[in-house]
């Protein structure tokens, strides 16, 4: 049996067909964890939701920022719906059945067997294993309570952009969901700067990725992870990034994720 992590899909279906078919998934005996963005920008998101939905526990996802963003426009939040490719998910029969299921998809998945943590952005240099765990279910608790609606609402925001422990209702929730859905890069210090989308090397100064923050607290945990499509693929400081632009004419990546390295990646282009 095999476990591979996918990167960002953003609704193109074909390819994640065609790479699949390179892997040679074998459903019966092996097993998906994708990085979250399974909608949005791409043609096929309705297509690529059910697909995934439809492999039940043969597949895992963590939430990202455009699957959030999907919900928040499912519940009556308007915020960038003109930048959104969604209206085949929003006006399908099985929209709602697609929606429960997508909000009850966890931040962060971590596998001891494996000793590998799933996410879709990054994790903040305070936290460490159990505080970035404590800190995803608090935000999944809320998605899945029947006033879910109110944090889909508020979500939006680039502040409180640094952690502390007293933060509290909303605050504390969109901080928690803009590490792990949005974050980037963050300052030595753990400020976060949200508004910084290029590649490392091209931020603004004082800036560095998140996973490249000397001595964060989860340095020791290997964290897979998407989200990042100027990034590219790579594996550096325990952290591997598979977010290779496949919904920019880029490349869908996934890995094979066991107990000892990666296997090398593999990928296919996308048209």
């Amino acid at each position: 049996m095999a476990t591979y992590a996918i990167g960002d899909i953003q609704g193109c279906y074909e390819s994640l067909r065609r790479l699949l078919d390179v892997l040679r998934f074998d459903p019966d005996r092996d097993r998906l964890w994708f990085v979250g963005d399974l909608v949005n920008r791409g043609p096929e998101s309705l297509a690529t939701l059910r697909f995934v939905k439809d492999l039940g526990d043969r597949a895992l996802t963590v939430l990202g920022n455009h699957d959030l963003h999907l919900l928040a426009l499912a519940a009556g939040n308007p915020r960038q719906a003109k930048r959104s490719n969604l209206d085949s998910v929003l006006q399908a029969p099985d929209r709602d059945e697609l929606l429960h299921w997508l909000r009850y998809r966890p931040l962060m998945h971590f596998d001891e067997r494996k000793n590998f943590a799933l996410i879709h952005a990054g994790l903040p240099p305070q936290w460490d294993l159990l505080d970035a765990q404590t800190c995803a279910r608090e935000v999944e608790a809320v998605l899945r309570a029947p006033d879910y609606p109110e944090y889909l609402q508020a979500m939006y925001g680039n502040e409180p952009d640094r952690w502390s422990g007293s933060l509290s209702g909303m605050d504390r929730l969109r901080f928690i969901t803009n590490c792990f859905t949005r974050l980037r890069f963050c300052d030595t210090d753990g400020v976060l700067a949200l508004r910084e989308k290029v590649a490392p090397g091209a931020q603004t100064p004082g800036y560095v990725p998140w996973f490249a923050v000397p001595d964060r607290a989860t340095r020791d945990v290997r964290i897979i992870f998407g989200h990042w499509s100027t990034l590219g693929y790579a594996a550096e400081h325990n952290t591997w990034a598979l977010d290779t632009g496949c919904v920019w004419k880029g490349r869908l990546t996934a890995i094979r994720v066991r107990k000892r390295k990666p296997i090398e990646p593999f990928s296919v282009p996308c048209s």
